[in-house]
């Protein structure tokens, strides 16, 4: 014999009983089974609400019952069964609740046996219209009310089971039914008669009462998931059904917050060792999660992890209880007294305090009684009063592989400590089934994520991106990324996705990704209007390991969220040198941060593109290299023009055609100022750790005067044509002397300039051609021949790679 148990999403609409129906009948056409149901979804939450409206005397409960009526009648009518008996017996036990509740409301008092007679409604009636919908299809069903069977003890609302009498009662009771039974799930009564019900999943609890009394082979709870889960599918995207766990590993991690079946439930079946079997509605082919006494080997060295997202930490502490017996057993003794349920302790071996975990809407109460147990001892100022911690929750970490497998906290503590959790309490018991850890609610999501890539998930690393400026080099990046997904996928395990893209005007969001080679018109359809912060609370909500924010602009205002998104433990890859050219103290706070945060901040791009300029310079100091000199030429846009202007060519001409070639920017003084080249000279200076501002560096410009004060871009280049004569000249005495004219940024003793510069044959930047940068560093290592790094450092595509790469050494770290 099989008990199967229909949950509340499982029987919610007409539709959904249709389907649990024909579950029914294939089911039974496999062997003798019977049926557990709970209320249809939703039902024992108005329930619960009209009673509380009436108890205050408020009318509106009525309007609830009116609701409940409607659900039922109208699911009878879709259903089938529309006998005049039916219909009658219906309304009779619908007359019934309105008479309990309008005593309600008349009396003004709920007390908890009223509130379980009235919440037995919603088994009741759900039960009774599956039993006669069955009737219809021409099944042997009858309606069975538990509470006539199950004998309980008078604690209303959590009754006890008296399982003498129960299972004496079920066993006589079947031994004269054949017919298919649909029994309420949820209900007892006591001796006298009084409606009880079982506390949370009491349905379950109520399948597997009836499985023991009736020796049955296994107990099926159906349900709206596939089984139970390596983590919650809503916190975790990767978690995927456990195909089987012992009772011990299923109890660990539904105390801890799988809401798939409640510990109390397989107690019955545990003592009998009756299979239980978590299945999926809405997926019956699924065979999902098989419970029993042991379970099939696991490939993962942990079964799963759980999550219980509301929980206060208590601490009592003080110099007083070192060394002092008897202090716990007064603490728990109260606790016990005040009815507060512990969920986790933690003491350390000093004794100077005791932690410990409960509901947070029982910290106040607990804080009361400890403190008023311990009055003396505090007034004494041997023990402090009691400190509460709210907004926290407890990971569990479940599995019978870990007792005895070293490492298993170690690889947990990291990887929460990697992707910037903090831990803020631990308990772990000598069975080693169970790591508990305390964190702080807002870091649920991304504990458990981290957690769960570690033990699950070792042959594939996800990266989740946010990219923020799709234009010319963030679109190239990502068409970059689109060709390179099967090959990262595939070679190195690695998954990107993008979780989140804006550009000026809108922003989208998707926690599945969004495709590489259909972002523009994902965006483009998005209702979300672009707000940096409203962005940044997005990513924050993700709560995703690995997550990885693309700055591709050049804006100031992105660059002053930039220790928000460090400090939410992501990390950071920008071409944007607004940042590390701000103020040295910024520059120097957000490589702290990172570094203090466990995250990376990535920033190879802001000089030379995907030239490997920044990261060989740290490569040179980090091995103690000592930097005497740094030379370069690293802006694009000056190094075509002076590489162009040979003298066949008015410097006017060349300027104009590196603008048509859309080398400078729009008004090419921004190039021709100085200015980019010395912000990248600056982040240069203080990556080799001089501690400067823009402000220290010696920039020349380029342009004379007239043509810095000339109103528009044509009339600069007005006035540029009238200086062609004043470069002329320069390039003549340069070459007078043997020499080429090239831009240059140099640090030497501390100190930075940028200036025009004649340069010999034997300098490296003489042969310099097209818009390639290049850098030549002297160190004490490189002192008769300097280091040179020599390529195009400018271009939506190769600044793209550079970031690109970026993303990679992350993935591979």
């Amino acid at each position: 014999m099989k008990v199967l148990k229909f949950g509340g999403t499982s029987v919610a609409t007409p539709e959904r009983i249709q389907l649990v129906m024909k579950l029914i009948r294939e089911a039974r056409e496999q062997g003798e089974i019977a049926v557990v149901v709970s209320a249809f979804g939703g039902v024992t939450n108005k329930l619960i609400k009209a009673s509380e409206l009436a108890a205050q005397g408020s009318p509106a409960y009525l309007d609830l019952l009116t609701e409940l009526k409607g659900i039922h009648l109208e699911a009878t009518a879709q259903l089938g069964p529309e006998g005049s008996q039916v219909i009658a017996r219906l309304h009779q036990k619908l007359d019934k609740l309105a008479d309990i509740l309008r005593g309600v409301f008349l009396l003004r008092e709920l007390s908890l046996r009223s509130l379980d007679l009235i919440m037995s409604f919603g088994e009741r009636l759900s039960a009774y219209i599956l039993s006669a919908s069955l009737q219809t299809q021409n099944v042997a069903a009858e309606y069975l009310c538990a509470s006539e069977l199950v004998k309980t003890d008078d604690q209303f609302g959590h009754a006890r089971v008296n399982f003498e009498a129960t299972n004496h009662n079920i066993q006589s009771y079947f031994a004269g039914h054949a017919n298919l039974q649909i029994i309420t799930g949820f209900i007892g009564s006591t001796d006298t008669g009084e409606v009880t019900t079982l506390g949370r999943s009491g349905s379950d609890y109520t399948a597997a009462i009836f499985a023991a009394a009736l020796a049955a082979g296994e107990v099926e709870i159906w349900t709206d998931v596939d089984g139970v889960m390596t983590a919650d599918p809503r916190l975790v995207r990767n978690a995927f059904s456990i195909a089987s766990m012992s009772y011990e590993e299923a109890m660990e991690m539904s105390h801890f917050g799988s809401k798939v079946i409640h510990p109390k439930s397989m107690q019955p079946a545990l003592e009998h060792n009756i299979p239980i079997r978590i299945r999926n509605t809405f997926n019956p082919p699924f065979a999902g999660t098989l419970i029993g006494r042991q379970a099939d080997p696991n490939p993962f060295v942990i079964r799963g992890i759980s999550s219980l997202a509301e929980i206060a930490l208590l601490r009592v502490q003080g110099s007083g209880m070192l060394g002092v017996t008897g202090i716990s057993a007064r603490l728990f003794a109260t606790l016990a007294r005040a009815s507060i349920n512990v969920i986790l302790i933690t003491q350390g071996s000093s004794e100077h305090s005791i932690c410990f975990a409960i509901m947070p809407d029982k910290a106040r109460l607990a804080r009361k009684a400890i403190e008023t147990e311990f009055h003396l001892e505090i007034l004494a100022h041997q023990i402090e009063p009691v400190i509460i911690e709210k907004d926290l929750s407890i990971i569990a970490v479940v599995g019978e592989h870990m007792r005895g497998t070293p490492g298993i906290a170690a690889r947990t503590f990291q990887a929460l400590g990697k992707h910037g959790a903090n831990i803020i309490a631990i308990a772990q018991g000598s069975s080693e089934l169970n790591i508990s850890i305390v964190v702080n609610k807002s870091e649920e999501a991304i504990a458990l994520n981290s957690i769960h890539e570690t033990f699950f998930m070792r042959d594939k690393k996800a990266l989740h991106l946010y990219l923020v400026g799709p234009g010319l080099v963030g679109g190239r990046l990502l068409e970059q990324i689109n060709r390179q997904l099967d090959f990262l996928a595939r070679e190195y395990a690695l998954e990107l996705r993008l979780n989140g893209i804006a550009n000026s005007k809108r922003m989208a969001f998707d926690a599945k990704g969004i495709a590489f080679d259909d972002w523009t018109p994902y965006l483009a359809s998005s209702s979300e209007t672009m707000a940096l912060s409203r962005f940044v609370e997005r990513m924050k909500g993700f709560n995703f390991p690995h997550a990885i924010f693309l700055d591709c602009t050049a804006s100031d205002e992105v660059v002053k969220y930039y220790e928000r998104i460090l400090n939410l433990g992501i990390s950071i890859i920008t071409p944007n040198k607004r940042a590390n050219s701000s103020t040295y103290e910024q520059y120097r706070r957000l490589k702290e941060l990172a570094i203090r945060r466990g995250v990376r901040f990535f920033y190879g791009t802001n000089v030379g593109a995907s030239l490997p300029i920044i990261s060989t310079l740290n490569d040179l100091t980090l091995s103690g290299d000592q930097i005497l000199k740094i030379e370069t030429v690293i802006s694009g846009t000056i190094s075509f023009i002076f590489n162009s202007f040979d003298g066949s060519r008015r410097f006017s001409e060349i300027v104009h055609e590196a603008k048509a070639k859309g080398f400078t920017e729009p008004d090419p003084r921004d190039d021709l100022n100085g200015i980019d080249v010395a912000r990248k000279l600056l982040i240069l200076a203080r990556e080799t750790g001089v501690a400067c501002e823009l402000s220290d560096i010696s920039v020349e410009n380029l342009l004379p005067e007239e043509c810095r004060k000339a109103s528009s871009v044509a009339d600069f280049f007005d006035a540029l044509q009238q200086h062609d004569d004043y470069f002329a000249q320069k390039l003549q005495e340069a070459h007078k002397a043997g020499k080429v004219l090239r831009y240059i940024g140099t640090i030497e003793e501390g100190k930075a300039r940028v200036a025009l510069q004649a340069v010999s044959e034997s300098h490296p930047f003489y042969h310099l051609s097209g818009s390639d940068n290049i850098i030549a560093m002297t160190t004490s290592r490189y002192r008769e021949q300097p280091l040179v790094i020599k390529g195009p450092g400018a271009g939506a595509d190769v600044t793209a790679a550079g970031i690109f790469a970026d993303v990679i050494r992350i993935g591979n770290s």
